[in-house]
């Protein structure tokens, strides 16, 4: 039979792999935009951009409606800071000891998996990228890798699930121990993720400026410094996406990152479990990180100004 698949959270990320995964798996998705889901439940989740296509599944706001009914694995794709709270509503829903998978932005997710016991917990990180148009639609931006490992339990465990994004054209590739891949994003994320929201969402801003190129480099360096102490290694150059865009080898995409649309629609943004990880843990370990404490303000800043932006539009 079809493997059992929710997926948390169906707004760009989760509605991307959502919709690849309905090909091949019986997928359910949970998400709290009751508009968003209304759509869906119509006229199913329209996908623009690339690979465009429409995917219909069972979607609900109400962990309620979930309740005794198994899953295989549950993949994780909400904001950081929702990640205890969703995982607490759930927990009556865990029959059947479901991997628990994150592939979301930040430290600190898959901590929370692991308050679960006795299930297989996985985590990695996705070089995919989409942005929430409306309800019912999302756009597909960058078509990228995923790499998968476990945090609990062993690579046999979740094999599978590298099979299934993998049949669904989604390429994937299980690994023994995912933390090279994971910081390898992290890096990238924690340095253009903020940038790309302090430049208003326009991605030229960050790469066409000899003085955001600079920014970009100076804390770069700050964060992997920071994460090679704490004993991180990477599985492929952290920047490397950023030297191929100045080398001209990939295009310039008019993706800015999703910190930058998440102050574009008042909502609060991952600077905590990024950038703001790399400040707490360079004053932990006696790191200087001057560039990264800068822009962790201004983004904190930033959050406010674009919530009171959308509360009071001119």
């Amino acid at each position: 039979m079809p493997a059992r698949i929710l997926v948390v959270g169906c707004g760009a990320m989760g509605g991307l792999f959502a919709s690849a995964l309905t090909k091949i798996a019986e997928v359910t998705a949970l998400d709290a935009n009751a508009e968003h889901v209304a759509a869906i439940m119509r006229d199913g989740l329209r996908v623009t951009g690339k690979s465009p296509r429409v995917a219909r599944f069972a979607i609900t706001a109400n962990v309620e409606d979930l309740r005794d009914k198994p899953f295989d694995a549950i993949l994780f794709l909400i904001k950081s800071k929702a990640t205890a709270a969703v995982l607490e509503q759930l927990r009556p829903a865990l029959t059947g000891s479901p991997v628990l998978v994150t592939l979301q932005n930040g430290m600190g997710n898959a901590e929370v998996l692991l308050d679960v016991p006795d299930v297989i917990v996985a985590r990695g990180a996705t070089m995919n990228a989409g942005r929430y148009v409306e309800p019912g639609v999302v756009e597909n931006l960058i078509e990228g890798k995923t790499w998968l490992g476990p945090v609990r339990g062993h690579v046999q465990d979740i094999v599978h699930l590298g099979e299934a994004l993998n049949n669904a054209g989604m390429a994937a590739e299980i690994v023994a121990d995912p933390m090279g891949a994971v910081w390898s994003k992290f890096v990238f994320n924690c340095v253009m993720n903020p940038l790309g929201a302090l430049m208003m969402g326009d991605n030229p801003a960050r790469h066409n400026v000899p003085e955001m190129r600079d920014l970009i480099d100076d804390m770069a360096a700050e964060v992997m410094t920071v994460v090679q102490v704490l004993g991180g290694t990477f599985a492929f150059p952290p920047m490397e996406f950023v030297a191929k865009i100045r080398a001209g080898e990939v295009p310039l995409s008019k993706h800015a990152g999703s910190m930058a649309l998440d102050i574009a629609r008042g909502a609060p943004t991952e600077i905590d479990e990024l950038t703001g990880f790399i400040v707490r843990e360079g004053d932990r370990l006696g790191i200087a990180v001057p560039n990264c404490r800068a822009i962790t303000r201004l983004v904190k800043g930033l959050e406010l100004a674009g919530q009171a932006r959308v509360a009071n539009p001119r």
